[in-house]
């Protein structure tokens, strides 16, 4: 894949989205100081490009009840059930990431329940009866101190 380059403007409009992806092509060349046209074939080479993959709404999962945020290390039996796992833990409403990790685990994934019953269900009926899975270590996080876009910068 050719990689694309972007320059100052572009990353200036990427990192507005960033912060706010409701904003309008207007109000971005406004702050840009660039016509709304610009702005709209902009974005749409970079959608073009796959540098922008679109985007998603953020919610309070806590509001709506979900109140356990966990991280999981999926140790497998060997590397060849990778795929395998993958696939099924996409199908997983409860698993919201899932990465392909060095190190300890194999796979190691975010998952949001509704409570800790929730959770012992997701880990003893379903994760841990997948073909291929070992073992599997959790971590419950207590709180999300932050959570940010990657900002783009020069460095």
């Amino acid at each position: 894949m050719k990689k694309y380059s972007i320059d100052e403007v572009d990353r200036a409009i990427l990192n507005l989205l960033l912060q706010n992806s409701d904003l309008s092509y207007q109000e971005i060349a406004e702050r840009v100081f660039i016509s709304p046209g610009t702005v709209h074939l902009r974005i749409k080479k970079m959608k073009q490009a796959g540098i922008i993959l679109g985007s998603r709404l953020q919610i309070a999962e806590n509001l709506l009840g979900f109140d356990i945020t966990c991280f999981i290390g999926i140790f497998l039996e060997k590397s060849a059930y990778y795929e395998t796992v993958a696939d099924a833990l996409e199908a997983m409403p409860e698993v919201v990431e899932v990465h392909y990790t060095t190190g300890a685990y194999s796979i190691f994934l975010k998952a949001i329940c509704r409570d800790t019953a929730h959770l012992r269900t997701f880990l003893h009926d379903r994760l841990q009866k997948l073909p291929g899975v070992q073992r599997t270590e959790t971590l419950i996080s207590l709180e999300e101190r932050f959570n940010r876009p990657h900002l783009l910068s020069d460095n």
